[in-house]
């Protein structure tokens, strides 16, 4: 950033960069905005009182007001080649007769859509998008776990019941994210959300992310998966090159499609 803003447009840029790398640093923003420290804790400041975001030590995130999440018919309309080639090689992954999990993420979605529909499967899926996609595969058995339903994304969120499938053998999920990270792994911009994800996460004996190129780098509120729990990463080539090399030498696979 070479031209010097002012004040609100400065601001307005501050909540932009939040809103795309879920966090910032006062460090990073004086040097992005060349304007000293000072400066950028009193906008800071300023956009906190206004409860556009939140103070963090040494930075902010966003708030809640600020990173609610874009609707399930504004996700699949993003990234759809990359979702599709995601989707298809996750689908490919899965065998006969094997339980599954599928978050509620647009991606998931696409792996469901993939899926053999003749494959005897069980799937358990917190999406009411995913479990109508699968509805006409009489060959697979759905389940939903009992919750709230939110409306905007058509999940189902709380995990009422969700003890009674702690007991299954689930061989794979496949899980989204608002964001992915070398440090803080997947997270949500939803703390419910995570903590059911973080659940769905702990019954799977393989763990995969489905995330392409928009996600990486970023951070929400609460994370829902350590990226060291992730055994397989899919994701397209578009992805940073230095994050996949350094989730790989952490001895996570990653699939570039």
């Amino acid at each position: 950033m070479t031209d010097i803003l002012f004040r609100p447009e400065r601001q307005q840029e501050i909540l932009s960069l939040i809103q795309q790398r879920g966090r910032v640093s006062v460090g990073d923003l004086a040097a992005h905005f060349l304007v000293s420290e000072v400066t950028v804790r009193a906008d800071l400041q300023d956009l906190a009182e206004r409860k556009l975001i939140v103070r963090t030590h040494g930075g902010a995130v966003c708030s809640p007001r600020t990173l609610q999440e874009l609707s399930l018919a504004d996700r699949r309309r993003r990234q759809v080649g990359e979702k599709d080639r995601i989707g298809a090689a996750g689908a490919a992954m899965v065998g006969d007769n094997e339980a599954l999990i599928l978050d509620c993420s647009s991606t998931a979605l696409a792996v469901a859509r993939h899926l053999p529909r003749h494959l005897p499967l069980t799937v358990l899926t917190n999406s009411l998008a995913i479990a109508l996609e699968l509805s006409d595969s009489p060959a697979m058995k759905v389940f939903l776990p009992g919750g709230t339903l939110r409306r905007d994304m058509g999940s189902i969120t709380g995990g009422f019941g969700l003890e009674a499938f702690e007991g299954f053998h689930i061989q794979k999920g496949f899980f989204g994210a608002f964001g992915i990270s070398i440090t803080e792994g997947l997270t949500d911009s939803s703390p419910e959300e995570a903590e059911l994800r973080r659940r769905l996460v702990r019954m799977c004996a393989q763990v995969i992310a489905v995330v392409d190129y928009s996600k990486w780098g970023r951070v929400g509120l609460a994370s829902s998966a350590g990226l060291r729990e992730i055994h397989t990463i899919i994701t397209d080539r578009q992805a940073p090159a230095d994050m996949v090399k350094k989730a790989k030498k952490m001895g996570v696979g990653v699939r570039l499609v």
